[in-house]
């Protein structure tokens, strides 16, 4: 649903949500929305609500609504409503951008700044992810998408000039430290990838780059872990044998989109036993979670998730604040000149109107000469006065302005009129 570019003042630029650094893991799990829904949610919010244009990021860290409303209260309410909360639940976690406020949060965000693991990648990926699904669903219109693709160049630019990027400590590549803190060598271990997701796809090549005794795949559609499976010489297994074979796994790393754990504590307490008690080591990198969080009540298993993960990931990160610093002025520079270029567009109906007026004025006077010069006047003096009634008419604002003046504006007034014809003022 497009915006007009008249409508712009009126429904202006915001962005809310929540994140890693705002709420926990079990109050952002209660407000992700799957793949499969964000054409039907991003639809209802603007259908139902005085929201003209939405775009929504929903990733393991942060769910977040970027839109173009008048009414920015409907919006947020619309995302308790959504998911059957009632506001008072996430209203404390919330964080709400309007304007220049929600483009430097884009454009951090984006750059890596806002992420659990400094400078990480994916975000950039989610982004344009965010992108496609509003336009698949019809509700990216003029201003998200010129907000988004100078978004995605911020982020260029941070990445390509400063070390923001440099020497990334992944969730992936902690997952492996954490690894290689329990057990001897991952060499030995046998690894269980559940689902088959981008985050799947970056642990299985930190963990494959260490030999895994064994590597199996196990997703709910089967072509997407055969795939993995080939690229790292491992197996698949259906996801429906994960109880019968789950305790052949000591380590086991689970991110699917499941809306209910796949993996619970009664599951759990019989692989242990089968184990004779050897310890699992288990990620969960899943929002909502793949594993019961009481697994990690017993005495084998060791559970980390998502926000475990992000935690060990940032440890020793602090050197990077010199790029970091560099980062904030690109952004900030990048927001001014954002905010000055939708200023201008805000412009764009007044702009229109004075030239709309303009242009009534030549066409009726050009009329005119035409029926002056068919009758067989002169045409040299219908051009004259063509050329002096066009004057006349164009100077008679401005003039009319002046004469009527209030004596405190005059003056203001003269200097402004001089300003826009560039007339040269006597001292």
């Amino acid at each position: 649903m497009p915006v007009a570019l008249c409508d712009i003042a009126a429904m202006p630029l915001f962005a809310f949500g929540l994140n890693h650094q705002t709420a926990p893991l079990d109050v952002r799990e209660q407000v992700v929305f799957q793949a499969e829904q964000l054409t039907q949610a991003l639809r209802d919010l603007v259908d139902r609500r005085p929201v003209s244009e939405a775009a929504i990021i929903s990733t393991c860290n942060r769910t977040e609504v970027y839109c173009s409303t008048a009414d920015p209260r409907f919006a947020v309410d619309w995302l308790a409503d959504y998911h059957r909360l009632k506001p008072a639940q996430i209203q404390p976690y919330l964080y709400e951008l309007p304007q220049d406020r929600a483009v430097k949060h884009a454009f951090r965000v984006a750059s890596g700044l806002d992420s659990m693991v400094l400078g990480e990648p994916q975000i950039l990926g989610q982004f344009k992810s965010a992108v496609r699904s509003a336009e698949a669903a019809g509700t990216l219109g003029w201003l998200l998408n010129k907000l988004f693709q100078r978004t995605f160049s911020v982020a260029k630019t941070v990445r390509s000039e400063t070390e923001i990027g440099a020497s990334t400590v992944s969730m992936a590549a902690a997952a492996v430290r954490l690894a290689e803190r329990i057990y001897p060598s991952i060499a030995g271990q046998s690894v269980l990838f559940v689902g088959a997701g981008e985050m799947i796809e970056l642990a299985a090549t930190h963990f494959a780059a260490h030999h895994p005794k064994r590597m199996t795949f196990a997703n709910r559609t089967a072509a997407r872990a055969q795939q993995l499976a080939d690229r790292f010489f491992g197996h698949v297994i259906p996801l429906n044998d994960i109880a019968a074979q789950l305790a052949l796994y000591d380590i086991v790393i689970s991110c699917t989109a499941s809306p209910l754990p796949i993996i619970g504590k009664g599951l759990m307490e019989s692989a242990l036993k089968a184990r004779k008690h050897r310890p699992m080591l288990m990620f969960d990198l899943a929002v909502p979670r793949d594993i019961e969080t009481e697994v990690g009540e017993l005495d084998d298993a060791f559970l980390y998730t998502v926000d475990d993960l992000g935690q060990i990931a940032r440890e020793g990160m602090d050197q990077r604040g010199n790029a970091v610093a560099q980062a904030e002025v690109i952004i900030e520079n990048q927001v001014s000149d954002f905010m000055h270029w939708l200023d201008n567009r805000e412009l764009v109906p007044t702009i229109r109107a004075l030239r709309d007026t303009a242009e009534r004025a030549r066409r009726h006077e050009l009329e005119r000469a035409q029926r002056r010069i068919a009758r067989g006047d002169d045409p040299q003096q219908v051009l004259d006065e063509l050329s002096r009634a066009l004057t006349n008419k164009f100077m008679h604002p401005p003039s009319h302005a002046l004469n009527h003046a209030a004596q405190d504006e005059r003056d203001e007034l003269a200097a402004l009129i001089a300003r826009l014809y560039q007339i040269q003022r006597p001292e």
